[in-house]
Formats: C-alpha cells, structure tokens, sequence
C-alpha cells in the first residue's frame, strides 16, 4: 500500500488571555512536556518548545493527519485543562482566541529551534508584541493591528 511522505516545519505562537504574566518559571518544564505529549499523540514530533510567562513558541515537525486549526485547538483546550486540573493559577487559566502558525524548510530546523529555546534572552531584547509582527511581516502575512493579540504593555 503506498504510503503519504511529507515534509512539514511550523512554528506555532499564541498568547495568555489578555496577555498575562500566568506562566509560572516552576512550572513551565511540566507544561512543556505536557504539551510535547499532546503533539505526539497527534503524530507530530516537537522539535522545540518554549513557554515565557504571557506566551509559547512550539516549533514541530508536522504530520498531515489533522487540520492546524483542530491541532492548535486541541493543544489550547488539553493545556487550558492541564493547568486549571493543577490550580497553577487564581481563577481560570486560559489561551486568547487565535494564533501565529509559520512555515520552514528543513535547513531552517537548528535557527529556528535555537530562537526558540532562547526566547528568555531574546525577550531581554525584544517584546512579544515586536517580536509577533516581524514574524507576520517577515513571512509577509497582512494583518490588521486590531485583530492582533490583546496586548498588555
């Protein structure tokens, strides 16, 4: 029987609702192996992930078995119940509505998960904000700026 032979890098970005600070230092190695499960049993494999305290960068490389909205929706619903199970917050925890997916060649894999696995010094840098619509412009994605995240500054 022929078999489906693909070759897919994305890197997903999306923020805390209302781009609070929920993520706990102490808690973000659980979350990432939480979330590393949930990408595996959906036959991708993470490649990087990294969590800051109001965002995440997850970059995997990608089986065509599932659409990408129902494989984000799937890791926001999984994670938001995860971390409300574990009361790692006051109230409820949840992910904001919408996401930044972006496309890579295989000879982009160490870059991009080298900027991901350092997001703690790149954020001494550069805010999440900036950081959100180079991406959208790098990858020449128009976007209105009222339809960006709820930005907290």
């Amino acid at each position: 029987m022929p078999n489906t032979f693909s070759q897919i890098y994305l890197q997903f970005v999306f923020a805390v609702k209302g781009r609070q600070s929920l993520i706990a230092k102490e808690h973000k190695e659980e979350l990432h192996k939480y979330i590393t499960a949930i990408v595996q049993n959906r036959q991708a494999k993470m490649i990087a992930i990294h969590c800051t305290p109001d965002h995440i960068h997850f970059f995997v490389g990608f089986k065509p078995v599932i659409s990408i909205s129902d494989f984000v929706k799937e890791i926001k619903v999984e994670s938001n119940e995860f971390i409300n199970r574990k009361k790692w917050v006051r109230g409820r925890f949840s992910w904001q509505t919408g996401y930044g997916v972006f496309s890579y060649s295989q000879s982009h894999i160490g870059r991009v998960a080298n900027y991901i696995e350092n997001q703690e010094i790149h954020h001494q840098k550069q805010k999440f904000r900036e950081e959100y619509e180079e991406l959208l412009n790098k990858f020449e994605i128009p976007y209105e700026e009222k339809y960006l995240f709820d930005f907290i500054e």
